[in-house]
């Protein structure tokens, strides 16, 4: 081959591996960093989750409690109506007996009563009580009817809020579970010493917490009780769907710290952002109670100086943090009780 086509043929072989290099650019291996950041934020989506299931259960909780009373309501209203039946089935014996089974009772037992209402005037045999009753007869009738259109309505509204629950608690396990995946692609060294990092981290806003906690005993009344409460609950594990004794969520813990405190919230952030007085940031007060994310998905107490107590996020413990930044979660509002 002559020298010219060497080249050539040299040029073209660089120019198709170089080709080959930039159309498979190597990818680098996350940093240890990089790595502690997408598990943070896996663990936070996942109590974003939570608290999702935890507002669905709360709905299913009010839905379920509403069906039953309405269901009850509906065997009260048949067997009122079958007493009128047979008060009038009394009167139609007494009638038949008396001999004066007229056309009007015929109508009276028929399949449509409007009918007999309609002609009920002009019927001379049916005296005024048989109208009466046959009128109450009709009424109870159309209000069973009402009440088995609700209680229809209220089966498929707690069918979505069973669905709703099941999907928010999949999806919770289902972000703990991709960043225990991630987690496992580490060396066994690498894991190790994310895991010291993070205990070291708790351990140094477990100490912190506790010595801001020596700084509460000037706050009385409810919102004293409550947060004096939650405070007692530093370094207590936070756990899906847990509202204590040692393990807590973060609605959990609002909850219990107020019942301590005789006022009934539910288990929920969502839900408890929409009871009590709204707050403004500029006139918080110790013990209100601070909401975040759209939709509401986390609950702390305030603490007072831009701090609140709180039960963070899967892999973290009860804390006071020093500020009211909860990452992409954006501060919504704040509430009294």
């Amino acid at each position: 081959m002559s020298a010219p086509k060497q080249l050539l043929s040299a040029l073209v072989a660089l120019a198709v591996a170089a080709s080959a290099l930039l159309a498979h650019p190597a990818i680098a291996a996350p940093t240890l960093e990089e790595v502690q950041a997408k598990v943070r934020q896996l663990e936070e989506d996942a109590t974003t989750a939570a608290e999702g299931a935890q507002e669905a259960k709360v709905k299913l909780a009010i839905l379920t409690k509403t069906l039953n009373g309405i269901m009850a309501k509906a065997q009260a209203q048949g067997q009122s109506l079958s007493v009128i039946q047979k008060s009038l089935g009394a009167i139609a014996v007494e009638q038949y007996k008396s001999g004066s089974m007229s056309r009007g009772l015929e109508l009276l037992f028929s399949s449509d009563p409007t009918l007999y209402l309609s002609s009920a005037g002009s019927l001379d045999a049916v005296t005024r009580r048989q109208s009466a009753q046959l009128r109450k007869y009709e009424a109870a009738q159309q209000r069973l009817g009402a009440t088995k259109l609700m209680v229809d309505d209220k089966l498929a509204l707690v069918a979505a809020a069973q669905k709703k629950f099941a999907a928010q608690s999949a999806l919770a396990l289902a972000k703990l579970e991709e960043a225990e995946a991630l987690l496992s692609k580490l060396k066994k060294a690498d894991r190790e010493r994310l895991a010291k990092l993070a205990a070291a981290q708790e351990d140094a806003d477990q100490a912190s917490s506790l010595a801001a906690a020596r700084g509460a005993d000037g706050v009385s009344g409810r919102a004293g009780i409550a947060l004096k409460y939650a405070l007692k609950q530093i370094g207590d594990r936070y756990v899906f769907g847990a509202a204590g004794l040692v393990t807590w969520d973060c609605s959990g813990l609002t909850m219990r710290a107020y019942q301590a405190a005789g006022v009934s919230l539910p288990h929920s952030s969502a839900a408890q952002s929409r009871m009590g007085k709204k707050v403004s940031l500029k006139s918080l007060k110790p013990g209100d109670l601070l909401f975040f994310g759209r939709p509401v998905s986390h609950v702390g107490i305030y603490f007072g100086g831009g701090r609140m107590v709180h039960a963070p996020r899967s892999g973290s413990r009860v804390k006071v943090t020093s500020d009211l930044n909860m990452g992409r979660k954006a501060f919504v509002g704040a509430r009294r009780y």
